[in-house]
């Protein structure tokens, strides 16, 4: 099987024009509407390449419990295949496979343990991949299971991943980075602190530092961190101004 990588990240959120000046001024992108009639949603780009979409949450999926939130597309050569074996497996299909015009076909799941993301094939060839750890692209997918072994195994069998590094976190567990696409795309662990399983997207910045200051200047919180982490890396936990978690992850300038 050819592994699968994620390929697109979204934002749904309550308040659009407050998120795009939020991350705009976090992450540096160069925010464009997609020019869909009737509909706007926001392109992200880091540098020209197009990583990411913006929209405002609908008012009948707020009625539903629906909640302000970053969604991890992961490229599929069949997205109604790919979501018969979500259901297979135990997971779930919250939004049956249905067609974006003129970009691909997408379909809302869930894992068996409840994290919900998005299978997406594109129509053509899809977008062009920015290099790893260009400032601004989504640099790590990372996977807060209730178990999280179970969990590996129901995602490796669905895409092909592979374990990589295992990081002993000590009274945490262990922390295993996964492969997938010929490169470490992300990680995963049991977190039993969790109210529920979730997956916790990284964006790439310059400098954490740097970052960190940008996330408060802008109406964040930040919730944890900055830490050091393999490969002479940091990251930090945050909130966004509507209460969505994401991450950063980034060098630290020497002293």
């Amino acid at each position: 099987m050819q592994a699968r990588n994620f390929v697109w990240h979204e934002l749904v959120t309550t308040d659009l024009d407050a998120a795009e000046t939020f991350y705009g001024k976090v992450a540096g992108w160069r925010l464009a509407d997609a020019g869909m009639p009737g509909f706007r949603y926001t392109i992200a780009h880091a540098g020209e390449v197009p990583i990411g979409g913006l929209m405002r949450l609908p008012d009948e999926v707020c009625a539903q419990g629906g909640k302000p939130g970053w969604s991890g597309y992961i490229g599929v050569p069949d997205t109604d295949a790919a979501a018969a074996a979500v259901v297979e497996a135990g997971g779930r299909v919250h939004r049956a496979p249905d067609d974006i015009p003129g970009v691909g076909r997408f379909a809302v799941v869930a894992d068996p343990q409840g994290a919900p993301f998005v299978l997406f094939t594109p129509n053509g060839e899809g977008m062009p991949a920015p290099a790893p750890g260009t400032p601004g692209v989504f640099g790590w997918n990372e996977l807060h299971a209730s178990d999280g072994e179970a969990a590996f195994g129901f995602y490796s069998r669905l895409f092909g991943w592979t374990k990589s590094t295992a990081v002993d976190m000590g009274p945490m567990g262990t922390y295993q980075v996964f492969a997938g696409a010929g490169r470490d795309i992300g990680g995963l662990f049991t977190d039993g602190e969790a109210p529920h399983p979730f997956w916790l997207y990284y964006i790439a910045v310059e400098d954490i530092d740097r970052g960190l200051a940008r996330v408060t200047e802008a109406g964040g919180t930040v919730t944890a961190g900055p830490h050091p982490v393999p490969g002479d890396m940091w990251i930090l936990h945050a909130t966004d101004p509507q209460g969505v978690r994401f991450a950063l992850v980034g060098a630290r300038a020497k002293a």
